[in-house]
This record gives C-alpha cells, sequence and structure tokens, in this order.
C-alpha cells in the first residue's frame, strides 16, 4: 500500500523528508495551485536527495481559487466583501457563471459567503467567518462553471514534468472522460506518456461520469473536500462507499484524502474518529492514502506519517485474521 505526504514547508528540510520516509511514506505530492515546477526547483532537489521516487504533482486544472492575497484575509460574519474587481482576486469566469443569492465556500468550506450583487465584481455577505489566504479553494454548490481541463500553467508543467522525476499526475475536477483524454494527450505531446494519471473525484459531474472515465485512468483519487461542498455534508460517506465500489468492481485501485489526520495539524495525537476513518479506507480496499497541510504545513508531519503507516499495517493485520 502507498503512503503519501504532501511536500510544504512544514516539512522541506532533507532530515525531516528522510524521518518521514523512516516512519513509512513511500511516496510525495506537490500542490502546483503555490508554485510551478520551476519554482519549486529547490523542493525538488530535496526530494532527489532524500531518494524519494514516487512524485505526484497536483495541477490547477479546472479547479476554482483565490488569486495571490497581500496578506491574510481575516473575514468576520456579516462582513461585506467584494470579489473581484476591486477586491479579493478570483477567476473571472465566476462573474458569468454567478447570481445574486448563490453561496460560495471557501478553503474546503471553512468560509462561506452570499451573492448579493453581480457586477465587475461579485458583492458578497460573509456567512460563516476565518482567515483567507492565497490561492485557497472556491466551490460553488450546484453550479458547473464553465473552465479548461488544463491551464496554461499546468502545460507548462506537463512540458517538463518527466525531467523533474514526476511519476504521477493528479487531475481535479474531472467532470468526464474527455478531461483525461485532455490530459493523456497533453502527456504524450511532452514525451511523458509514462507518467500515470490519478483523477481526483472532486464534484457530482466526476461522480456521475466515473463509469466512462474509469477505464482511462490510472487510479481514481476520493477527494473528499471539495466533493463534501459537492453534497449535504452527511452523504459525504454514502458517496465514497460507492465510488469504493465501483472501482472495486472494475479493478482499479482508489486513493483516499482529505483531512484524514486534520487534527494533527496542531496536535501530536490524532482523534479516535480519524484513526478509524484511515482502518475503514483500508479495509473498504483503498491502495493508497494520503495526506495534505498535515505534512505540508502541520507541527508534527513525522508523527503524521507514524501514525497513518501504523494505522494501516493494523488494518491489513485485521484483515488477514477475517
Amino acid at each position: 500500500m502507498d503512503f503519501y505526504g504532501t511536500i510544504g514547508p512544514a516539512c522541506a528540510e532533507l532530515s525531516t523528508l528522510q524521518q518521514m520516509i523512516r516512519a513509512g511514506m513511500t511516496g510525495l505530492r506537490m500542490n502546483l495551485s503555490h508554485g510551478s515546477l520551476a519554482e519549486h526547483a529547490d523542493w525538488l532537489e530535496l526530494i532527489r536527495k532524500a531518494g524519494i521516487r514516487t512524485l505526484l504533482i497536483d495541477l490547477q486544472g479546472p479547479e476554482l481559487r483565490i488569486g495571490r492575497l497581500a496578506s491574510p484575509l481575516t473575514l468576520s460574519e456579516g462582513q461585506q466583501v467584494f470579489l473581484g474587481t476591486g477586491g479579493i482576486p478570483c477567476p473571472a469566469c465566476l462573474l458569468d457563471a454567478i447570481t445574486p443569492g448563490q453561496k460560495l465556500l471557501l478553503d474546503d468550506g471553512k468560509l462561506l459567503l452570499r451573492v448579493n450583487a453581480v457586477d465587475t465584481a461579485l458583492h458578497c455577505t460573509v456567512l460563516r467567518g476565518g482567515l483567507l489566504q492565497s490561492r485557497k479553494s472556491i466551490a460553488v454548490p450546484g453550479v458547473e462553471v464553465p473552465s479548461p481541463t488544463l491551464t496554461d500553467e499546468d502545460l507548462q508543467n506537463l512540458r517538463v514534468a518527466a525531467d523533474c522525476g514526476v511519476t504521477g499526475v493528479m487531475l481535479p475536477f474531472v467532470r468526464s472522460a474527455e478531461d483525461i483524454r485532455t490530459l493523456r494527450a497533453a502527456l504524450e505531446n511532452a514525451h511523458a506518456g509514462q507518467i500515470q494519471i490519478f483523477a481526483k473525484i472532486e464534484n457530482l459531474a466526476g461522480v456521475r461520469t466515473l463509469p466512462e472515465f474509469l477505464p482511462l485512468v490510472d487510479q481514481v483519487v476520493i477527494a473528499r473536500g471539495d466533493l463534501g461542498n459537492a453534497m449535504p455534508l452527511w452523504e459525504l460517506p454514502a458517496a465514497q462507499k460507492r465510488i469504493e465500489a465501483q472501482c472495486r468492481k472494475a479493478g482499479k485501485p482508489f486513493m483516499v484524502v482529505t483531512q484524514m489526520l486534520a487534527s494533527m495539524e496542531q496536535n501530536p495525537v490524532p482523534t479516535r474518529a480519524e484513526v478509524s476513518d484511515i482502518f475503514n479506507a483500508v479495509a473498504d480496499g483503498a491502495a493508497a492514502v494520503m495526506v495534505t497541510g498535515e505534512t505540508a504545513v502541520g507541527k508534527w508531519p513525522v508523527e503524521v506519517i507514524r501514525y497513518l503507516s501504523n494505522t494501516v499495517q493494523a488494518a491489513e493485520r485485521f484483515l488477514k485474521e477475517e
């Protein structure tokens, strides 16, 4: 089974990466929504020195994100904010797709806004506040916002991916088989056809069309952050189970991600519920599990991998006893 961490400021040191490997980590994810491969040359060198041979890059794809902020913003309940011209930078395609009354979820749903009016910006009221940082996700429940499969930055990254040691590409918000074909063609054009494709299921379109693109991908990623924004949160576990069942039936490997050990961004010990979540993912047949912010920005990146690995091993022992 594969255990992936995510590289970030909290673990971008050779000694830390080496400790994570000893704790059980088998590969790393690099989130390119926060910078290109070229901008992360220092991290790539660290990965090479640490001897990590499995590197996944997470593209921007059709994901919607806040733009660059001069500094983090604290948004308070009831506050009026603008997204777009003169306010918080956001993709221009939002302005054409959104009507007054629409709700927006920011940063995997941590913040909630209501759109009151639309002109050259989205005039919003903060319904659930918090700290907003650059490049955080935007979800628009119930609305499919037209956007290209690959951004210009994605294409630039794909052209150098093979030379950077990339072994797998994660495509966010897969909507159809055409998205996968577009990525496959871009990899072939970059002479990187050997790189595996990991399809992230993050919206209802991806859930609906999964049977169509399942044969075209190397692995399915059940990305529960934005997928949990696309439906009432209490319906997410059933959606996860259905996706897992389809993958098992098709003999397709799948990975479970998002908030697996989220409390360990601040605490050295996880919750019992988090450990049970990892255990159940293994029991359901997951081929891989991955942590994100826990190792990228959390306080205990090595302990995160240790708990992840030990819990998976406990689940595997239990399954052998059955």
